[in-house]
């Protein structure tokens, strides 16, 4: 039964996965400015054009339905030379893949403020060991949802909707994956802010806020969603074509 189940299971994740012809929001960033402003560390989040993303970016409302982890090249000995993000798949489960997998694709960059080298590369790391973890597709029910691209959720429910297969070491959303390894270094994605008890009242807020360290309850990993980095105020938004010298005196207008 489990074996029929987890057949089932692959051919409807296939289904989800196959690309639709849909018009992103925005054009895709010039490949060779898009490769060119990634940093280990960043956070890669991609309008996706497949049957799954329709509904995640209706449960989540956001554009952005997939994320992926820049790691930088030759992150690995047995690496393909082209391999430079770690991203989750519902089919292929947590792997690593190249840039060109996402270059005709609306695209942004969400870069962590603050982070060394070192914090970066243990960022990196940590998603690295996570490669080869696989989804339960046995769960027919967790894939079935997404079936419709609008799936008929309340709006509190929507983010409970997204997790693939309870108990699982991986979920449906690949940001997870990304939030566990910030969590690694105790990097917040999105944080509740809250008065350190200890600190002495700062009594003017204006001139000096926030002059006193602050206590952080952070979301759990398993509710963030590729949204998230893009509204974080942890995160910077890096647009390629500014990042490469845009000069808009050297486009030729066309009446």
């Amino acid at each position: 039964m489990n074996r029929f189940a987890g057949a089932i299971g692959k051919r409807l994740a296939i289904y989800l996965s196959k690309e639709l012809e849909i018009n992103g929001t925005a054009p895709p960033s010039n490949p060779l400015h898009l490769q060119a402003s990634l940093r280990p560390g960043d956070v890669l989040l991609v309008e996706g054009n497949t049957r799954i993303s329709s509904a995640v970016k209706y449960l989540t409302q956001s554009t952005w339905s997939h994320a992926a982890l820049y790691v930088g090249m030759n992150f690995r000995a047995d690496a393909p030379s082209d391999h430079c993000l770690i991203d989750a798949d519902t089919v292929d489960g947590v792997r690593s893949t190249g840039l060109d997998r996402f270059m005709h694709l609306h695209t942004r960059i969400c870069r962590p403020i603050g982070l060394s080298d070192e914090e970066c590369a243990a960022v990196a790391q940590a998603a690295i060991q996570k490669i080869g973890h696989r989804y339960d597709l046995r769960n027919i029910f967790d894939l079935a949802r997404y079936l419709l691209p609008t799936p008929p959720v309340p709006t509190r429910f929507r983010r409970q909707l997204l997790a693939l297969g309870s108990g699982d070491p991986t979920r449906a959303i690949c940001s997870t994956l990304i939030a566990q390894a910030f969590e690694s270094i105790h990097y917040p994605i999105i944080a509740m802010e809250m008065a350190n008890p200890t600190a002495p009242e700062n009594t003017d807020p204006i001139r000096f806020p926030r002059n006193f360290p602050q206590q952080f309850k952070p979301k759990h990993h398993s509710l963030l969603t590729p949204r998230d980095f893009d509204v974080s105020p942890y995160f910077a938004v890096i647009k390629p074509t500014v990042e490469c010298g845009f000069n808009f005196r050297n486009l030729e207008w066309i009446e």
